[in-house]
């Protein structure tokens, strides 16, 4: 697989977890981001591996309400 076949699987992943956390299904978008970050470090991307750690815990805190 290349490097762009690779990148666009891990976009997919990346926008998969997007489309549960606009769903408000903060569970299931964990449990794919972790699947992400778990197939980068098989597949030696450790930088990938660190964006979706951040991602999953970007994901856990919570969001400052907006100011209306």
């Amino acid at each position: 697989m290349d490097s762009a076949d690779q990148g666009e699987r891990y976009a997919r992943i990346f926008r998969k977890a997007g489309v549960y956390l606009a769903n408000g299904n903060l569970a299931r978008a964990l449990e794919v981001l972790k699947e992400g970050c778990d197939l980068a470090e098989r597949e030696g991307h450790p930088k990938m591996a660190r964006l979706f750690a951040a991602e999953i815990e970007r994901a856990k805190t919570p969001a400052a309400p907006e100011n209306e």
